[in-house]
């Protein structure tokens, strides 16, 4: 017989109302009705209100079980609501509903006494069990209240409720010594009661808390002044097992005073104390887990973003009372999107653990070594006597880098580019001391990488330009008509023919002239204008080419380069689809190229989008082959119609042996796999003449042609390539 079936024996608990009310207090109606349908049940009554105000109303009537809370209502908080439900003592269960994803917050509502902390983007599965979980703990409760009123006058049914309590239970005398403890002690603490019967509270109690709690366990007082959830750390008995609990249990404790008869002023009258704590060892542990992500990054552990500028904004205070000095650095791994595509992710995540160990091994004690993000770091050095001493620590950083990394059964040399900053002499604020560092780490970037440089004014200028080109480039989004689309030919050489183009984006700035996509695209992937870009590629390209066919040139492809951004987006097929569909263009004359790199960022989500894309007819290639040898693990994989030889190979194919055996297995590989292969690049007859010789027949490259306005293309197009091939062979 279990404790619950004892106690139903034992006080015959009358049935407890199986009708359950459920209050959801929220401003937004639409959240108020989806989840009222979610959570409707037989034996369920589900009421709304859309502010504080009428929630309170509502509650005062003491009919609800549970309320689920928004935080942000139009006239009063939730934890203005949670703290009125505490003090006015109202009995309901709460589950706090919010759309604030602030850590700070869910850590408060659960110190509200929250039962859960739910998100509005949380899954609806997520909220059902929540709710269940909470009328469920509820019942039980209720349970536990009928049998706590049928058992007050047995004292049998007393004591059995107090030995399978979950809390500790004990009295002590007016010396602090132990008269009772309840067995929960055994499991909880690892004493037997009659080991602690007669010994001094202090015995169980941490030594770091003896102060702190004297009075909680000589406790005088009754009723609402008496001691109420104090927290206290207890110590486990040395040789408990611990199962991972750890030497010290954390417990909140609530005692009072014991008197005989009515209490009174009167010490005779007075017997001890009474208390009882309950453990909170594992909430103080996720609070701890909470605390711990919401300031330091888990991969690392090193403090993140937010733990940093908070301690740089205290070191400068310090500074400035005690006229010294403080350095910023800013931390660059080079080439760390390299072994991210070639080596995968887990890989990357062994370099940047190891990354942040040399180079807080390099740090003093006091410094403050963080990670801002992705492959970026910062480090505070306070207290320097001068500028030189950051330099001596950045050499000493590039030094240690130079040994080389082992990552899985790969050795990898990673360098760092590492921008400096000195308060007071670059800023005085902590934002701008950053800001500063990393503007002289892309100068480093700028200058080959592998370095260090101070913060230079020159510097900003160079910032502010790179804002500025942002600033125009959305404008120029905005307005749509400083872009343009030139047009570079694909040749079969063996056929004489043009098989296709590649369209490519040149934007015309108003007074810069015409800006290289090198310069701007990486912008526009960054601030995510890229979208919107790639939609206007699409549709330009794909009115072109209906125009080509009306004027006779029906059998080209179009090849059109996607950013590997487009592949995070779930409408990136129905964006496909629209020009498509809008300039009556067969799928099968579109080929979306994508890099290599691609294919390495998530492979398992990157195959089942190219192969979905691949499926509506749409051809795929893959741009710049051959430069992650590693993705040729995952051509099998994929859906792909062509692969892309990049130029550098064809560069070197007069004065390299490997570039031209490198193509040779291209070409083999493809083969293989039934692919086309098309070379970009080729600038010269012997390159031409090479290519074929290997079994490379489609080219692009200006031997045949720069890339192209439209006008321009459409007079390429009535041009005769099978001349110009012919005087080569």
């Amino acid at each position: 017989m279990n404790a619950i079936t004892a106690l139903y024996e034992l006080a015959r608990v009358p049935a407890i109302r199986s009708q359950q009310n459920i209050l959801i207090v929220d401003d937004e109606p639409r959240f108020r009705l989806a989840y009222k349908e979610l959570l409707a049940g037989e034996q369920r009554s589900i009421s709304e209100a859309s502010t504080g105000q009428e929630a309170i109303a509502k509650l005062k009537e003491g009919k609800t079980d549970l309320v689920i809370l928004d935080l942000r209502l139009p006239d009063i908080s939730g934890f203005e609501i949670m703290e009125w439900m505490t003090s006015h003592k109202i009995d309901t269960s709460v589950i706090v509903f919010s759309a604030d994803k602030s850590i700070n917050s869910a850590i408060h509502a659960l110190r509200h006494r929250a039962f859960e902390f739910l998100r509005k983007d949380c899954d609806p599965n997520d909220m059902i069990l929540a709710v269940d979980r909470a009328l469920a703990n509820r019942h039980r409760d209720q349970e536990l209240a009928v049998v706590s009123t049928q058992l007050q006058h047995s004292e049998q049914l007393h004591r059995f409720l107090v030995e399978q309590s979950p809390d500790l239970i004990f009295t002590l005398d007016r010396e602090g010594r132990f008269t009772f403890i309840n067995g929960r002690v055994s499991s909880l603490l690892g004493y037997a009661p009659e080991e602690l019967v007669g010994q001094n509270y202090t015995r169980i109690v941490d030594p770091r808390d003896h102060e702190h709690v004297q009075y909680a366990f000589n406790e005088r007082r009754v009723g609402e002044r008496a001691t109420s959830n104090l927290e206290v750390r207890f110590k486990r008995k040395p040789a408990m097992p611990r199962a991972g609990g750890g030497p010290v249990m954390t417990a909140i404790l609530s005692s009072q005073g014991v008197y005989e008869g009515a209490p009174s002023l009167s010490s005779d009258a007075f017997l001890g104390t009474s208390g009882v704590a309950r453990d909170i060892s594992e909430r103080k542990k996720a609070e701890e887990t909470i605390t711990f992500q919401a300031f330091h990054d888990l991969l690392t552990k090193l403090p993140n973003r937010i733990l940093f500028v908070d301690r740089l904004e205290m070191a400068i205070a310090q500074a400035s009372r005690r006229k010294e000095k403080l350095a910023v650095m800013f931390l660059d791994i080079d080439r760390f999107k390299l072994v991210n595509d070639s080596y995968g992710h887990q890989i990357g995540d062994q370099l940047l653990r190891k990354f942040a160990a040399r180079v807080r091994s390099c740090l003093r004690t006091g410094d403050t070594l963080a990670r801002q993000g992705g492959d970026e770091f910062t480090a505070l050095l306070p207290n320097i006597s001068n500028n030189e001493d950051v330099h001596v620590v950045a050499e000493k950083i590039l030094a240690e880098l130079r040994k080389p990394f082992v990552l899985g059964e790969t050795q990898f040399l990673a360098t760092t580019s590492i921008g400096i900053a000195v308060y007071p002499d670059n800023s005085t604020s902590a934002e701008d001391l950053i800001r500063c560092a990393d503007m002289a780490m892309y100068k480093v970037k700028d200058q080959g990488k592998n370095g260090a440089l101070a913060f230079q004014p020159d510097m900003h200028t160079a910032h502010l330009d790179r804002l500025s080109l942002e600033n125009d480039l959305r404008k120029a989004v905005k307005e749509g008509n400083q872009f343009e689309l030139h047009y570079q030919p694909q040749i079969n050489a063996a056929l004489g023919k043009i098989v296709g183009v590649e369209a490519l984006i040149r934007w015309h700035h108003p007074s810069a002239g015409m800006i290289s996509p090198d310069l701007f695209i990486p912008i526009a992937e960054e601030t995510g204008l890229i979208i919107t870009i790639s939609d206007w590629v699409l549709r330009e390209a794909c009115a072109q080419l209906a125009y080509l066919k009306e004027q006779g040139f029906g059998d080209l492809r179009l090849g059109v380069n996607l950013s590997a951004r487009e592949f995070d987006r779930i409408d990136l097929l129905e964006r496909i689809r629209l020009p498509l569909d809008e300039f009556r263009i067969a799928p099968e004359s579109l080929e979306i190229e994508i890099t290599e790199s691609l294919l390495m960022k998530d492979a398992e989500n990157i195959v089942a989008r190219v192969k979905h894309l691949r499926s509506t007819g749409v051809h795929i290639s893959i741009d710049d082959f051959g430069t992650r040898y590693s993705s040729l693990n995952y051509l099998r994989r994929f859906s792909v119609s062509r692969i892309k030889i990049d130029q550098s190979f064809v560069r070197d194919l007069r004065t390299s042996h490997d570039s031209f055996a490198i193509i040779q297995a291209i070409v083999g590989i493809a083969k293989n796999f039934n692919l086309h292969v098309i070379v970009e690049g080729v600038e010269t007859e012997q390159q031409v003449a090479i290519l074929r010789q290997l079994g490379c027949n489609e080219m692009q490259g200006y031997f045949f042609s720069r890339p192209l306005p439209s006008r321009q293309l459409i007079e390429f197009l009535r041009s005769d390539m099978r001349l110009m091939v012919q005087s080569i062979t």
